[in-house]
């Protein structure tokens, strides 16, 4: 999808959840599609009582409710999930154009986690596509994000790659596309011409089409603030750990603690900023998946038959617009398949650009094919990579020599680790 964002402490919770069985059970059911006999995470733990669905119960239940209003909310605010002026006025190149560009931001979306991975280990592109592939559809079709722990867990090998270094280096990659997409959304917004005099709601919807904007900025300042607290943690690791310990301690010493050294973990995701082998590709393959995202939806409108008051096509910088207002809109977490939250983001974009008769006409063609697209995309490539046996976890012959891995420690880190 345009964006996918971990949550910071969430993320630190991956190793709790893989003892108590919820992670272990999933990847076991995904070996069990590709290969028969995938062995568990640990298989001498003894079974957890309750299983799944007494463990997560609550979760899906919310995520089920959340997804009934957010589909509700649409159809009464005049919105529809498929093409209300059927598929007339879809142009026969849009959609193979389109999934050719869903090709190269997979490829580039995918791959460029080998930059911060290559800190620890050298992983193959072919391996890493599969983990990453069966991943974003496990992040897609899964609720409360909970599929974010299924690339570290396929990727990690005990005594090569730990799985609190994966799970770093995805905490970073999200924070740094986070902080790409914000300063995107928010260029847009301030460059790109809407609709004067602004609509008050999107469409019939009770939701601000300026409460919209807003939060577009206030998503570079979040972003920007996350970015700056794992960078500080990284680079003057001794500083951020007295600090916080210092502040946070008025009011808990063990919840300095524990910020302490959940800032830490997270920070090592950063190791490759101090090699521009790793930085330097990383942030370029990053504009390019990002260029690409924008650069579909852009070809994508313009074959759906999306037109200003004029009848003048879309513009590129619009596509910006909307695809950094679907980043802030899937900030909502919930929906499996990212069910309503999804619509939102792209109607509420076209309702500051078009008219309401072209959001809700050939709009509605749009916002469907896009979805349909991406969501059949995504789960094919991971069904692909499954069939090929590539659903379970990481074996020592996975692993490249590496001679660029780091054995240094980051700064601070002895001085600050504890016993």
């Amino acid at each position: 999808m345009a964006t996918q964002k971990l949550g910071i402490f969430e993320a630190t919770r991956v190793e709790e959840n893989i003892r108590h069985g919820f992670s272990s059970r999933l990847l076991s059911a995904l070996g069990r599609m590709g290969t028969p006999e995938t062995p568990s995470l640990s298989p001498s733990e003894p079974p957890v009582p309750g299983g799944f669905l007494s463990r997560n119960g609550g979760k899906l239940l919310a995520s089920a409710v959340i997804t009934a209003v957010m589909v509700a909310t649409l159809r009464k605010g005049g919105l529809s999930f498929t093409p209300s002026q059927g598929f007339g006025a879809l142009r026969p190149w849009a959609v193979p154009a389109y999934l050719l560009v869903l090709a190269s931001m997979t490829w580039f979306r995918a791959l460029r986690w080998r930059y911060l991975l290559r800190s620890f280990a050298a992983i193959p592109q072919r391996r890493l596509l599969a983990v990453s592939c069966i991943g974003f559809a496990a992040i897609l079709l899964m609720p409360f994000r909970l599929g974010e722990l299924v690339r570290p867990y396929l990727i990690r090998k005990k005594g090569v790659l730990s799985l609190t270094s994966a799970t770093s280096t995805i905490v970073a990659e999200r924070v740094v596309d986070g902080l790409v997409l914000s300063i995107v959304l928010a260029v847009a917004l301030f460059t790109v011409p809407a609709i004067d005099p602004l609509p008050l709601t999107v469409v019939s919807l009770p939701v601000s089409v300026l409460k919209v904007r807003q939060a577009g900025y206030a998503m570079l300042g979040v972003f920007t603030a996350a970015f700056a607290v794992i960078a500080v943690f990284y680079f003057a690791r001794t500083w951020a750990v007295r600090i916080t310990r210092r502040v946070i301690g008025i009011v808990s010493k063990s919840l300095a603690e524990k910020l302490a050294q959940t800032a830490m973990k997270l920070a090592d995701g950063l190791q490759f900023l101090g090699s521009w082998r790793d930085a330097g590709p990383f942030f370029a393959e990053t504009a390019a998946y990002w260029f690409l995202n924008a650069l579909g939806m852009w070809l994508l409108a313009w074959g759906c038959g999306l037109t200003h008051a004029g009848g003048s096509p879309p513009t590129f910088g619009e596509a910006c617009a909307m695809m950094g207002l679907l980043g802030v809109t899937v900030l909502v977490p919930g929906p499996p398949g990212l069910l309503g939250v999804f619509q939102l983001g792209i109607y509420a974009g076209m309702t500051m650009y078009y008219p309401s008769d072209v959001v809700t006409g050939p709009g509605s063609l749009y916002v469907f094919v896009m979805y349909a697209c991406q969501v059949l995309w995504t789960v094919g490539s991971a069904g692909f990579f499954v069939a090929k046996g590539e659903a379970r976890p990481t074996e020592a012959d996975d692993f490249l020599s590496n001679p660029h891995a780091s054995t240094s420690v980051p700064p601070g880190h002895q001085e600050t680790q504890t016993s």
